[in-house]
């Protein structure tokens, strides 16, 4: 799927993410049941990607997004604030003053170490973005000619908040291809937001619809079986061994029932333990694969992994890279994502390329 050179004088956005932005609650080395304090980051599945696009690569990007009128919700707006995304696109909703029927997410995540896997408990029920109707933003200017956007990102964790929100992921997609604008979708499937509005049945036919629609598709191999209903044969409940000539016949299988899609990439992850995973990506690129081999990598957080791989995959299509680079520069991403806390990206482009070029971690100075 190439890409034309970033124009630096125009449109006003690289980037434009579509999703819910949650307060995330980390107890650091504890358990969520037993701590007495928590860091506070801020991360959202759509939202990280517009972050690492503009933290670690320098790109212009906003996220639309919903928060109640209250100090959580501007909190919230502050740490985006301090990650460079534009803000502007924003909706505040009146608060009720106790979170009867509005409020602001919150996500309490661990780790995890070594055996002990990482675990995550979400408090999100009636936020203001899972309440967003058709008509709520302004995607004709978003995407028209008075502003603009280069990339339109979204993805399957927004689509589960509610009814209403997949018509609004269709609504933004609809504008965002009258205009040209391309579309990445990251699958992101997770059971508990779909466990008691249908399960996998209704996910799956969410998103069949959504996907004709995109232009680059993502996830992990769980997400194409639970999302799209496309297994991945040969593989073992716990992913021990991934045998690459099963994910190829995989993407292959995916490209062959959404033929809009011009791209569709994959992370290649095997968890070890929760500290250290072994992890790469395959990519179906037209008639090509691309494929990144896994390696052994020490995990701090490895929450945002998958966003990270994302944003890098995304950057190195707006700059008009190779989609091997590209791949490439995902994997990279993701992995030093995962070297620190929280879900956002603390990598800086250098970085990026010196783990992409194989080099150490000696230390420099």
């Amino acid at each position: 799927m190439p890409m034309p050179p970033l124009d630096t004088a125009s449109p006003a956005w690289d980037c434009v993410a579509l999703g819910e932005v949650m307060l995330r609650l980390d107890p650091g080395e504890g358990r969520i049941h037993t701590t007495r304090s928590f860091a506070v980051w801020e991360g959202g599945g759509e939202y990280n990607v517009a972050r690492g696009l503009r933290r670690c690569f320098g790109m212009r990007t906003a996220v639309a997004t919903a928060f109640a009128e209250n100090p959580i919700g501007r909190l919230a707006e502050d740490l985006i604030l301090q990650g460079g995304v534009d803000t502007s696109l924003i909706r505040w909703v009146p608060y009720d003053g106790v979170g009867r029927s509005i409020r602001n997410g919150l996500n309490f995540t661990e780790r995890g170490f070594g055996v002990r896997a990482a675990a995550g408990c979400s408090d999100r029920g009636n936020t203001a973005i899972s309440q967003t109707r058709r008509g709520d933003f302004d995607w004709e200017n978003i995407f028209g000619p008075a502003k603009g956007a280069r990339w339109f990102h979204t993805g399957g964790i927004f689509a589960a908040l509610s009814e209403s929100t997949v018509e609004v992921a269709a609504e933004a997609m609809d504008a965002a291809r009258k205009y040209g604008t391309p579309i990445s979708y990251d699958l992101n499937y997770r059971a508990s937001l779909w466990k008691s509005i249908g399960g996998k049945a209704r996910a799956q036919e969410v998103n069949r619809e959504l996907v004709r629609k995109v232009d680059l598709l993502l996830g992990n191999e769980e997400d194409f079986s639970a999302m799209l209903g496309i297994q991945l044969e040969g593989v073992t409940e716990d992913f021990a061994e991934l045998p690459i000539a099963s994910y190829e016949k995989m993407l292959r299988e995916v490209a062959g029932k959404y033929p809009n899609l011009k791209l569709i990439a994959t992370t290649l992850r095997t968890a070890h333990s929760a500290s250290r995973n072994a992890w790469g990506a395959i990519a179906l690129s037209g008639d090509e694969i691309v494929h990144v081999a896994q390696r052994d990598i020490d995990i701090l957080d490895r929450v945002g992994g998958g966003d990270s791989f994302a944003s890098g995959l995304i950057y190195g299509m707006i700059t008009g890279k190779p989609v091997e680079w590209a791949v490439r520069c995902g994997v990279a991403h993701g992995a030093l994502a995962m070297t620190t806390p929280g879900d956002t990206s603390m990598a800086t482009l250098k970085e990026v390329e010196r783990v992409m070029q194989g080099s150490s971690a000696r230390i420099e100075r």
